[in-house]
């Protein structure tokens, strides 16, 4: 059934006035057939007389018999939907949408016509999750027929709808799972929920996405392993440490045990759970060197996400890099095998070896934003020397916001957002022939890590992140003579290129408006604050043990506790800990997150002194303290994480504060807390040091590493 061929013509031209008065003639001629109503009813509706068009077909409909009514019905239904799919492929979605709501007032329970509306209301920026419920079309899913629905359309507007979070498009998955074939969904399902995650941070909604899948396959491997990291994004802690015991219940092989137990011990360091860490530690390196130690090593693809990071957790339990670094540098090893196993690339030939006058430089990063490494590389890209470095940035799968836009991107010859695939990556990064890439996220991203495996640039350096990541094809990690000790290479895969005074420099941090009183805390104005600020990650119980034993030593003293991590735990780590060292926990303050960074340094001015974390030392948090003018006490170790704020200190021109022992540790909290004269000399210092430490002058920092980088060019075009 279609529009008359005499009058066709003037439809495509819109002359619905013509098409009207055609329709009446021959309704007048040919009173008898019916789709003359019904055409003329639509070519009202197409000139937005609403009323007349109605009008038009109940006249007829109201007329049929009670047999009649249901046939006549679907004829006139089957003209608006084929105008409906006319109108939408030439674009008139908000027509098409008219008609098709003209359809569901006919026939309410036309499933395939709700779902053609909801896509045209997504079209249209018209949809939200409410009108799910309102259209009744959960449901309808719910109680119709599967051979009712087409499946391929329901496919569509899932897919679509998914990207709407809410509860309703929740139960509309649910609805849709008896009309599609499960794999189509799971498969579905998991992809959108790995985007809402890791893209849009929504973990808490893409769990829900991954257990719908679960409900119909609840031993999949993939699936429970989605659904842990989407818990850790979602800071769901206790969800995800149930997960990861499970995890490691179900699985029998070496690789996978391994894989379990890394997320164990990563959750209950993300908690601040170290009540029971120190066996799950030490069964993980037994696990590690029980899988180097297999033949024939065929790792599962569920640790590519990990693999790189299963030494991770062992930077925040111990001290000891002899050991530490061996195993990195072997798994490093390994990872770099299993990723050229996973992937086919075919790798570039580098024949541009000589000396050129600008240098390509890129550098790779997520963190290119509101975080520590964005806060701390942005003062390179600002005085990078533009006359001698073409600058590329490759953001990898990352959020933007305006220290994205105002330091990055507008320092840079050109940038690149990226996603998660790694060899699209990597393609750019070949086309754009860099001299030198410089990996900024070292050991903390997975997708930075498969990039940086492959040998994409003729020299390949490691520079911020956690700590190098032993990789093969990375030539340098930067340094510089404090934050490594002497002996460091004998443990480095990667040449250590020291700096001669520090590895970083800034010109400083932005500072809000202090939110934080001692009135506030209940604390009299004479007494003495600390103050240890760290994630739950580096709140290691023997640290914390020599921080109350300051304060059981200095009268009138007070500990602030402030850090992202499970406050009742946290609490009651310290409470007990108190109370083994016989301290009062009256004499503790829990703090809550400040709103945003620049809220947080300006509290940070409530503090006499700072107490550092240890094995795991402050970076960011360390320099924010010392531009704050803040006595600091660090505990120095060997491995890199424990030696940042001695090297921060060290260029800031401080010496007070620096402890090699634990002993040292607990003197120098009791010296700065019952020696105010010490204290306002550090902090004169410290004030001081802002106009000639090398710590505070990033331009005369950024100088030198643009020297380091042409010295590894010179290196290279010689080797």
């Amino acid at each position: 059934m279609t529009w008359h061929p005499q009058i066709y013509p003037l439809v495509i031209e819109s002359d619905y006035k013509m098409v009207i008065q055609f329709y009446e003639e021959k309704i007048e001629n040919e009173p008898d057939v019916l789709s003359h109503y019904w055409y003329l009813g639509l070519s009202y509706l197409l000139q937005d007389n609403y009323a007349e068009a109605q009008g038009t077909w109940f006249l007829v409909l109201s007329q049929a018999e009670s047999e009649e009514i249901n046939f006549w019905t679907q004829e006139l239904v089957i003209v608006l939907e084929t105008e409906a799919i006319r109108q939408e492929k030439l674009k008139n979605y908000q027509t098409s949408w008219l008609i098709r709501q003209n359809i569901q007032e006919l026939e309410s329970e036309n499933i395939n016509n709700l779902l053609s509306l909801i896509l045209l209301e997504i079209q249209l920026e018209q949809f939200s999750g409410e009108q799910l419920e309102e259209l009744g079309v959960i449901a309808l899913l719910e109680q119709i027929p599967s051979q009712n629905v087409d499946s391929d359309l329901l496919l569509q507007v899932l897919t679509k709808i998914l990207f709407f979070p809410s509860f309703e498009a929740l139960s509309f998955a649910q609805a849709s799972i008896i009309h599609l074939h499960q794999e189509t969904f799971i498969t579905t399902l998991s992809q959108i929920a790995s985007t809402r995650a890791y893209d849009y941070g929504q973990g808490n909604y893409a769990s829900e996405l991954i257990k719908l899948c679960l409900s119909l396959n609840p031993e999949n491997l993939e699936l429970l392993n989605k659904l842990f990291w989407f818990n850790i994004i979602d800071e769901n802690y206790t969800d995800a440490l149930e997960l990861a015991y499970q995890f490691y219940e179900k699985v029998n092989t070496p690789d996978l045990k391994l894989y379990a137990n890394y997320k164990i011990l990563f959750v209950l360091l993300n908690k601040g759970e170290w009540q029971n860490i120190d066996a799950i530690a030490q069964r993980h390196k037994i696990l590690i060197q029980d899988l180097l130690n297999t033949n024939s090593i065929q790792l599962n693809p569920l640790m590519r996400e990990t693999l790189l990071g299963l030494t991770m957790p062992l930077l925040y339990l111990q001290d000891n890099p002899l050991e530490t670094r061996q195993l990195q540098n072997t798994v490093s090893n390994l990872f770099v095998q299993q990723f050229n196993n996973w992937i086919n690339y075919s790798l570039p030939s580098f024949n541009h070896k000589t000396k050129t006058n600008v240098l390509k430089i890129g550098y790779i990063a997520h963190t290119l934003r509101r975080h520590s490494v964005g806060w701390l590389s942005r003062w390179l890209m600002k005085y990078h020397d533009k006359n001698k470095f073409q600058i590329h940035l490759y953001l990898i799968n990352q959020i933007e916001d305006e220290l994205t836009q105002n330091w990055f991107y507008t320092n840079a010859h050109k940038s690149y957002r990226m996603g998660r695939n790694p060899e699209i990556i990597a393609n750019q990064i070949k086309a754009d022939e860099l001299d030198i890439l410089i990996d900024l996220d070292s050991l903390t991203h997975n997708i930075t890590s498969q990039v940086m495996c492959l040998r994409i640039a003729p020299i390949q350096v490691t520079w911020l992140g956690m700590d190098a990541s032993g990789i093969p094809n990375i030539d340098y990690f930067i340094a510089d003579p404090y934050v490594l000790p002497e002996n460091a290479q004998n443990y480095y895969l990667e040449k250590i290129w020291r700096l001669n005074q520090t590895y970083l420099a800034i010109d400083g941090f932005e500072v809000g408006t202090p939110t934080l009183t001692r009135e506030d805390l209940n604390i009299p104005n004479d007494a003495i604050i600390y103050l240890t600020v760290q994630s739950g990650l580096k709140r290691h119980p023997d640290t914390i043990r020599l921080q109350l034993e300051i304060l059981k030593a200095v009268p009138n003293s007070y500990l602030l506790i402030k850090g992202m991590a499970n406050q009742e735990i946290i609490q009651n780590l310290f409470k007990n800990l108190s109370k083994e060292i016989g301290v009062d926990s009256s004499k503790l303050r829990f703090l809550s997150q400040d709103k945003d960074e620049e809220t947080h340094r300006a509290n940070l001015q409530i503090a006499d002194i700072v107490l550092d974390t240890y094995p795991y030392n402050g970076a960011t948090t360390t320099l924010e303290v010392l531009w704050m003018g803040i006595p600091l006490v660090t505990k120095v170790g060997e491995q890199f994480a424990a030696r940042n704020s001695y090297t921060f200190l060290k260029n800031a021109l401080i010496d007070e504060g620096i402890a090699w022992t634990d002993e040292e540790y607990i003197q120098w909290g009791i010296k700065l807390g019952t020696d105010e004269k010490i204290r306002q000399e550090i902090r004169s210092k410290l004030q001081h040091s802002r106009t000639i430490a090398p710590l505070w002058n990033a331009q005369q920092f950024t100088r030198e590493l643009e020297q380091a980088y042409q010295q590894m060019w010179t290196n290279y075009i010689h080797q």
